[in-house]
């Protein structure tokens, strides 16, 4: 079966509701500034100097993203995202945070693993993802064997996997997928601990939205063996 990674890109909406002035000054300004470069990609190259390495895949409107950088402003942060709307949220977080160590790429994850040294990445966040629930649709998802298998050749030995889904069907398929693999250690001892959300894990929007509705909210942690 194909995934996105055979296929060679993710699936999603590239626009939701009109940019207001101030949204498309940040676009049209900021982002330019903020883009991952093309080519050969590495902390030098990012950042200007050798340094931990975080990527989001997919990163809604930033809370998660812009949160993460300001917890821990020696790292570099990389956010991806093909949905305009999401990266206006996020140059507003920057912006308004004054964070200098975040960089952005509108457009496929993919893109951006495929440039990056193996063994670079200190963690990899992707957190509720489309589920895209049918049957026939499970090839589109991003957590399948091709993209996990170029996120662990990414993370260094000990890097961190975090996953995060509000979506029943979502859950049953990543654990599958997870389970049939000995690169990742999964970090649970009970159910608790992928029920509860851990302290540095930043709440967004999206989430308090699902609980509100009911949803329960799974964590998954899993470090690169």
């Amino acid at each position: 079966m194909s995934d996105p990674l055979t296929i060679g890109r993710l699936y999603g909406r590239r626009m939701g509701h009109k940019l207001r002035g101030g949204q498309s000054a940040l676009v049209e300004e900021l982002l330019p500034q903020l883009s991952v470069p093309d080519g050969p990609l590495n902390a030098v190259a990012l950042f200007g100097d050798d340094r931990p390495l975080e990527l989001e895949i997919g990163f809604g409107a930033g809370e998660h993203l812009a949160g993460q950088a300001g917890m821990r402003p020696g790292s570099g942060f990389i956010g991806c995202e093909p949905f305009l709307n999401g990266m206006v949220g996020a140059l507003q977080h920057i912006d308004e945070r004054g964070l200098t160590n975040v960089v952005l790429h509108m457009g496929d994850a993919l893109d951006v693993l495929n440039r990056l040294p193996d063994a670079s990445l200190e963690t990899v966040y992707l957190l509720h993802p489309d589920p895209w629930p049918k049957a026939r649709h499970a090839k589109r998802r991003f957590m399948n064997t091709g993209p996990i298998d170029m996120i662990a050749a990414k993370l260094k030995p000990g890097g961190e996997f975090r996953f995060g889904t509000d979506h029943p069907i979502y859950v049953a398929h990543a654990m599958m997928i997870m389970g049939a693999r000995r690169d990742f250690a999964w970090q649970v001892e009970a159910a608790h601990d992928f029920l509860t959300r851990p302290d540095d894990w930043v709440e967004t929007r999206y989430e308090r939205k699902a609980r509100r509705l009911g949803h329960e909210v799974w964590y998954f942690r899993y470090l690169r063996v």
